[in-house]
């Protein structure tokens, strides 16, 4: 669930770049919490109990 949320919003801000849409810098926010919710997915996923 985690990375389809960070897979969308990696998405939408290459869709930004691409057509140089920024809303003041919001897609720029899409980036950021994309990375944290797949650095969060990451650590999560090597956590896993034994």
């Amino acid at each position: 669930m985690l990375l389809a949320i960070a897979g969308v919003l990696l998405v939408l801000w290459l869709l930004g770049l691409l057509i140089s849409f920024t809303l003041g810098g919001f897609i720029h926010i899409f980036l950021v919490i994309a990375l944290i919710v797949l650095v969060t997915h990451i650590i999560r996923s090597r956590r896993k109990p034994a």
